[in-house]
């Protein structure tokens, strides 16, 4: 008579303890809404330069858009830098007096991406900054182009 393999479940402890840490290694260390901003913008997006002509750091809890403007700013190049922290993505839609100039985004694994981007003339820029995968921390900084 040939042995028959036997398959038994893993005790639930064990199954729960491997579950445990499957979860642990796959969410961030601080809970999002815990989260202190300013401790994290520091190592994740210091201020680079005197010249940051529009930056912005926080939480993104929901779906709403939260928005930064600076009134004059001169045409030219400039870089944008954003980085994400969480699950999912970031967006940024950059504006020039309300129209669209250009759209950026930041994967939420805390690298920073970078954006080039052109203003045609001088004026009122606003950084819209949003997520369909809240909650995240958010940070971005304009600077000219060097």
């Amino acid at each position: 008579m040939a042995a028959a393999a036997v398959r038994r479940p893993l005790p639930g402890t064990l199954f729960a303890a491997v579950l445990a840490l499957a979860v642990a290694g796959c969410s961030p260390g601080t809970s999002v809404e815990n989260a202190d901003v300013p401790k994290w913008r520091a190592t994740a997006l210091p201020s680079s330069s005197a010249a940051v002509v529009l930056q912005d750091s926080g939480k993104i809890l929901n779906r709403d858009r939260i928005v930064q403007a600076a009134a004059r700013v001169p045409a030219g190049s400039y870089t944008l830098t954003a980085v994400c922290d969480g699950t999912g993505k970031a967006f940024f839609a950059v504006t020039l007096d309300g129209k669209p100039v250009a759209e950026a985004g930041a994967a939420c694994n805390g690298r920073r991406e970078t954006t080039k981007i052109s203003l045609p003339a001088a004026g009122r820029v606003e950084i819209s900054s949003s997520s369909v995968d809240a909650p995240l921390l958010y940070a971005y900084q304009l600077v000219p182009a060097q």
